[in-house]
């Protein structure tokens, strides 16, 4: 769903362990590491989105996670010139993102759930860490989107 402005309506799932650490993943084929994220569908709530995101690019479901909070207004980033398609329909991104703690083993983690993986593996960072580690464009976005869950955030 891109908006009037050019904007993909998106979630972005941050997944919490009890030691207050981030999960976070490396995109297939390349040096990148970020939180899962990915595109709302039509007529989909943001919770929904993201419990069908957290499936299908982690393997992971509603049961092995819970909810410690979310943002409450959208955060926007801007995709460089060379990531805008030619028709420049779609300019950036505009996200709501979730705080998760992982209630499982991480055995339950299944990167191949889908044709076309996003990830090939995963790891814990200090989330701070996380916004300074992010591709640049998407840095502001992960600095403030943290920054306003972190009274969700588990204590270690």
């Amino acid at each position: 769903m891109i908006d009037q402005n050019g904007y993909r309506a998106n979630v972005a799932i941050v997944i919490a362990n009890a030691s207050g650490q981030a999960m976070w993943f490396k995109r297939c084929g390349q040096g990148a590491w970020q939180f899962p994220q990915g595109g709302l569908r039509e007529g989909e709530t943001a919770e929904d989105g993201m419990y069908r995101e957290l499936a299908e690019e982690t393997g992971m479901l509603p049961k092995h996670v819970s909810i410690l909070g979310q943002t409450k207004e959208w955060f926007y980033y801007d995709l460089p010139e060379q990531l805008v398609k030619k028709d420049g329909h779609c300019i950036g991104q505009k996200q709501i993102w979730f705080l998760l703690q992982l209630q499982a083993d991480t055995s339950v983690i299944n990167l191949n759930m889908t044709d076309e993986p996003e990830f090939e593996s995963w790891g814990w960072i200090d989330a701070e860490q996380a916004a300074e580690d992010i591709i640049y464009f998407k840095q502001d976005v992960y600095r403030k989107a943290l920054d306003e869950l972190k009274p969700f955030w588990p204590k270690a």
